[in-house]
């Protein structure tokens, strides 16, 4: 029970279902702050006595488990390590696949409960064989089956998501002003949590040795500085300050950060269009579809944002190289070309509505740059 609406009538429709529920808030961090700042952060002082209240309402136990040093390594520290390694990675997917699906179930399970109950908008849904496939939620607009790509069969086995049905999040509100639950009009949290004011290039310079390096064109030609390539995601159009005004007299975006080199790679718009992508770290939603085992080509769509559009792709498994990575890559053709999408991100796989997998994006390759 993070401490916001969603999860509170998630617990409160669980229990209405018949199910023994115990309500559990994660402190994510030793030091957290004791007020939100409006929809920013969360896991704070404020959210766990939200979560209490929530649970003396619906009269049932209430625990705060203490994950803040697998968080800070396992989230927080990867989250420095991929900036550092010029990759821009998602928290949230590292926080689902490693904390509130693999360190919470593991203890859940451990402690003899059968599944962990959350308030995100997905769906569960058992096939003919009563194998778990993962589905978006009705309200399309608040679907987050994005960020819970990475679960695998044995986690959905374990999962539960009340909200998969609800039409809107206005419907969630009022079912919790009718409950008496009194988060019913919190505003909803976004943003990175342990990054709460939302200034993710100032808190990265106090981690990550910055040092100054040039901007450079699709050509290679110096066109300005930068004060350290890490700050900087594909995609970026702000905050560049660059000398040299393009010929064109357009804006110029970052296409690619080569942090070996300390360099920025700037260009015009059209470029950052993507055909091509290549993800390592592949996990399945469920069983994996047959064209998964066997290698063959499949149509699905893409999506590489937790808001963004899904688009029609093709997909295949490229068998393992010599490098030894066992599980092989994900290579995925674009229908319809993405912009700006940048390694370290995550794609997620659909068909219809159903989730097929994940994978962490090794490489994003644009034909038409390729062909300059």
């Amino acid at each position: 029970m993070s401490g916001g609406v969603d999860s509170a009538v998630a617990a409160a429709r669980a229990v209405e279902a018949g199910h023994d529920v115990v309500g559990v808030h994660l402190a994510l961090s030793r030091m957290p702050g004791t007020l939100r700042t409006g929809s920013r952060g969360c896991c704070t002082i404020e959210d766990s006595r939200d979560a209490w209240r929530a649970c003396d309402v619906l009269g049932i136990p209430y625990y705060v488990w203490d994950f803040s040093e697998r968080f800070k390594e396992d989230v927080v520290q990867d989250f420095i390590d991929e900036y550092a390694a010029g990759r821009t990675p998602n928290p949230c997917m590292r926080c689902n696949e490693r904390i509130k699906f693999a360190a919470l179930l593991e203890k859940a399970i451990a402690l003899g409960f059968d599944a962990v109950c959350t308030g995100h908008y997905a769906k569960v849904i058992e096939d003919a064989d009563g194998n778990r496939e993962l589905h978006r939620a009705a309200d399309w607009a608040k679907d987050q089956s994005y960020v819970l790509g990475v679960l695998t069969h044995e986690q959905l086995k374990h999962s539960m998501f009340p909200l998969a049905d609800t039409p809107s999040k206005a419907e969630v509100r009022a079912e919790a002003e009718r409950r008496g639950l009194s988060v019913a009009n919190k505003p909803d949290s976004h943003d990175i949590c342990f990054i709460p004011d939302g200034d993710t290039a100032g808190w990265l310079a106090e981690k990550i040795d910055m040092s100054t390096g040039d901007i450079v064109d699709e050509t290679g030609t110096k066109v300005g500085e930068h004060p350290g390539a890490n700050a900087f995601t594909v995609g970026q159009r702000r905050g560049l300050k660059l000398g040299t005004p393009a010929a064109d007299g357009k804006p110029r975006f970052v296409l690619e950060i080569r942090p070996k080199e300390n360099k920025v790679v700037v260009g015009p718009e059209a470029l950052l269009a993507i055909d091509e992508i290549r993800g390592i770290k592949v996990s399945w939603a469920g069983l994996p579809i047959a064209e998964v085992e066997t290698g063959t080509e499949f149509g699905c769509h893409a999506q590489v944002r937790a808001h963004g559009d899904p688009v029609p792709a093709t997909a295949r498994m490229e068998a393992a190289g010599d490098d030894g990575g066992a599980a092989g890559q994900l290579v995925v053709r674009l229908t319809t070309p993405l912009r700006g999408v940048a390694p370290g991100q995550t794609i997620v796989l659909y068909q219809g509505s159903r989730v097929l997998g994940q994978a962490t994006i090794d490489a994003a390759r644009s034909l038409q740059r390729a062909e300059l």
